[in-house]
């Protein structure tokens, strides 16, 4: 990440914790009062609308959150081939007989 990217993230790290609207007005006067060198007004306009009607708070607590789910849904999908197998001895069976 370069220093633009890092300035700017802490920023709107401090405007969340705050509680504060993150706009890009404000990230560009938290860049400029910690006196972060050449930090394009771009990076801010990105920031704020990336965030915009978003809770950081609640997305850094859930960062972790989407996993489990898809380790349940692995579960059925492994388990189907142990059925399949077990209805192929039985079909071997019949054609045995």
């Amino acid at each position: 990440m370069s220093t633009a990217e890092l300035a700017t993230s802490y920023a709107a790290l401090i405007l969340a914790d705050d509680g504060v609207e993150i706009t890009a007005d404000k990230l560009n006067t938290l860049i400029q009062a910690a006196k972060v060198p050449d930090v394009e007004p771009i990076w801010s306009q990105l920031f704020a609308k990336a965030l915009e009607g978003k809770d950081v708070k609640d997305m850094l607590t859930n960062v972790g959150g989407g996993g489990a789910p898809a380790v349940v849904a692995a579960a059925p999908a492994a388990a189907a081939p142990a059925g399949g197998d077990a209805a192929a001895p039985a079909a071997e069976k019949k054609k045995e007989e």
